[in-house]
């Protein structure tokens, strides 16, 4: 199963990322773990070039994370699910369709075609989308923040609500779960959602 993890900056994705990966793995599972940007030695140089850089252009940030992403699909995720392995992804296309496509005002379609074209439609099982209070996210945000967090807690709350309307669009696909939970209620609550999946 591909299942991708969601969320502005300081809404715990990563943590609980982290926490189904090791769940999986413990259950015998052959787990590949990975984040966007990134990933790949030529995703990591893009990752720093996205998040090191002081102006990145609307749609030049758009399709350096779709190259990250093409890379990403190419080298690690299609070979991982082709061996029957699990693939939790810290990021996945829908940070770039709430961030870019609506926060940045592209458009959702637009955006997404994009993506769909360079990662030959691969779409993840389910994705959960963490959300939390703009207070809560911007005091777990670390001390040394990004290109993308120093723009302040105004795009934040532009990328909440774009999450939550990309959400309600693939309601199928994405689960929304409350970031404020405890790390551990939630993990429990994210695998329960997994049980119908194989």
């Amino acid at each position: 199963m591909f299942i991708t993890f969601e969320g502005v900056d300081g809404s715990g994705k990563s943590t609980q990322a982290r926490l189904l990966v090791d769940r999986l793995r413990g259950e015998g599972r052959d787990v590949v773990d990975t984040r966007e940007p990134g990933g790949t030695d030529l995703g990591e140089r893009i990752r720093e070039l996205l998040l090191g850089s002081d102006r990145v252009a609307p749609w030049a940030e758009a399709t350096l994370f779709s190259a990250a992403r093409a890379q990403l699909v190419d080298e690690v995720i299609r070979p991982a699910l082709a061996r029957g392995a699990d693939v939790v992804c810290d990021r996945y296309i829908d940070s770039s369709l709430a961030y870019q496509g609506l926060a940045r005002g592209l458009g959702v379609e637009r955006v997404l075609d994009v993506n769909l074209a360079v990662t030959g439609s691969l779409i993840p099982d389910r994705t959960f989308l963490l959300v939390v209070p703009g207070e809560v996210a911007a005091q777990r945000r670390g001390s040394s923040p990004d290109r993308i967090e120093r723009e302040g807690d105004e795009f934040a709350a532009e990328v909440d609500r774009a999450y939550r309307e990309i959400a309600e669009i693939f309601s199928q696909r994405i689960v929304v779960v409350d970031g404020t939970a405890t790390p551990q209620k939630l993990a429990e609550e994210i695998h329960g959602h997994l049980r119908d999946l194989p």
